[in-house]
């Protein structure tokens, strides 16, 4: 590691060699001006990790000097030594991006720890991270082979996003590839866990399940709206829980978050399947039988999602709600989310605002068809980065503000997340078959056994059958589908980016939030 390079201006550093020595004997590279003019010609041709700087000098003041620095270099970090604490002399220090201040006369072991605090903070953090983690590894490989429930899966998904987080600070690329095999081998246990228990879950007559789409409302939702108190339930379509923890902090803003819990999003994990049935409180299977009309199967034509608020309401008369006054808003599109701005104070009439934003799905969508969105959402890092400048930017943010003094509970979920995909499967089916690549029905598929989560009764899996002999697949962990037909096009294409509609930690365990306006 090379020494840390350290400018010290004092007009009084023949007084200071002893400091000087010691901050050299630590290992710190000093060199030494007694006046502003000098360093800031120093600063001009030398890089250097920090800067030492009195306050009181003849010539020219630590603050003027501080200001033309700030010229030559915003990012180098000075640290401030003064002998007078006046409140307006630390206001313009702090005014002017200090990294830090000392007051004489200095201890050289003060002097140290704010070099350590400034230089080392990042590697100390990024250590501290890694060894955390090693401790950690042992726990998180117990619980996966302890044959984990449904809890215990949604707290081991929730302690891997964690780390996933933590790691960004650390620039260990070998920890980094640990985390990842380990979140693989998660994903690979978690599909062998709901194929053995998923049809289960949707039997009607089962107490052991987890919360699920179709239950959401009526466990996570609606107990909580009061008469009096407007909740809006804000679903915003295709968000992961770590892009939730991205966009948690803006969220903290203005609210206080009182339950930050996980559910799990129905097969397939797309929005279609996931979000009518967290509207209509129903499997799609009994959504087909009381809406024949409304429900409309992969391969028929039409929009699979217009009819969200008519089965919003009757499974709010169903579950003898009637009494809250309720609104619907869907943000599709940019004029949508303008109106929403506008209109935002009239929905604190009602008791139930119910507003659907789609705007991760439109990335992850865009971004399969676009090279630019490629681009910029590459890996999990940049996604949850893309989404954390959508919604500190977006219409919804600027909405929530303008009511956040107002009494109301907010609600906070999502229909399904997506899941990067890399790892091919070839499939062979007719004409009918479906085209997404994480999940596909149709009549006599050709697939391999090993690849994927297979219902050839789609009623056991609580889905529709569109045709006699339907059968559905799931893709398992980073898989996606691909006929054979021009395949090494598709595969090339699609490989890396975002999908959803399988089975994968990423698109079932999703965030559900409760928070009050502080």
């Amino acid at each position: 590691m090379s020494l840390a390079k350290i400018v010290w201006v004092d007009d009084e550093m023949e007084s200071l060699q002893s400091q000087k020595l010691f901050l050299e004997n630590k290992g710190y590279d000093v060199t030494t001006f007694s006046n502003g003019f000098d360093a800031l010609d120093y600063l001009k041709d030398n890089v250097v990790d920090v800067v030492l700087m009195d306050e009181t000098m003849p010539g020219i003041t630590g603050l003027e000097t501080l200001a033309k620095i700030k010229e030559i270099n915003q990012q180098i970090p000075v640290v401030l030594i003064t002998k007078n604490e006046t409140e307006n002399l630390m206001d313009d220090a702090i005014g002017s991006q200090i990294a830090d201040y000392l007051i004489k006369p200095v201890n050289p072991n003060q002097v140290l720890l704010s070099l350590k605090k400034i230089i080392d903070n990042k590697r100390l953090v990024a250590e501290k991270t890694t060894t955390s983690y090693q401790q950690q590894f042992r726990n998180l490989f117990t619980a996966l082979n302890s044959n984990p429930d449904y809890n215990e899966w949604m707290d081991i998904y929730k302690k891997l996003v964690y780390w996933e987080l933590e790691m960004e600070k650390s620039d260990s690329p070998e920890m980094q590839e640990i985390l990842a095999s380990q979140k693989a081998e998660a994903n690979t246990e978690f599909f062998k866990f709901v194929s053995r228990n998923y049809t289960k879950w949707v039997n009607p007559k089962t107490d052991e399940a987890p919360i699920m789409s179709h239950n959401l409302l009526k466990y996570k939702v609606l107990p909580h709206v009061e008469k009096g108190t407007p909740t809006f339930f804000i679903l915003i379509d295709n968000l992961r829980y770590d892009q939730w923890k991205t966009i948690q902090p803006i969220f903290a803003e203005s609210f206080r978050i009182l339950e930050e819990e996980t559910f799990y999003s129905i097969l397939p994990t797309a929005t279609q399947y996931a979000r009518n049935a967290i509207f209509s409180g129903m499997l799609p299977i009994d959504i087909e039988k009381q809406f024949p009309n409304e429900w409309k199967n992969d391969e028929e034509e039409g929009g699979k999602n217009l009819f969200e608020e008519t089965f919003l309401r009757a499974q709010i008369k169903r579950l003898k709600r009637d009494d809250i006054k309720v609104s619907y808003t869907k943000v599709v599109h940019h004029h949508d989310s303008v109106n929403l701005l506008n209109n935002v104070h009239n929905l604190l009439q009602n008791d139930l605002n119910v507003i659907v934003y789609n705007f991760v799905d439109m990335l992850s969508h865009a971004r399969t068809e676009m090279e630019v969105l490629k681009e910029l959402a590459g890996d999990e890092v940049s996604y949850r980065s893309i989404t954390k400048s959508w919604f500190e930017h977006s219409a919804l943010h600027q909405a929530l503000k303008k009511i956040a003094d107002k009494k109301i509970n907010l609600i906070v979920a999502t229909d399904h997340g997506t899941v990067r995909v890399k790892t091919p499967h070839k499939v062979v089916g007719d004409k009918q078959t479906t085209a997404n690549l994480r999940y596909k029905h149709g009549r006599n598929l050709n697939y391999e056994g090993r690849d994927v989560l297979a219902f050839r009764d789609p009623r056991e899996a609580g889905l529709p059958v569109p045709n006699v002999n339907s059968s559905f697949i799931f893709a398992k962990e980073d898989g996606f589908l691909c006929y054979p037909n021009n395949y090494n096009h598709y595969v090339n294409y699609y490989r890396n980016t975002f999908q959803h509609g399988g089975v994968s930690l990423e698109e079932m365990i999703v965030p559900v939030i409760k928070m009050v306006s502080k």
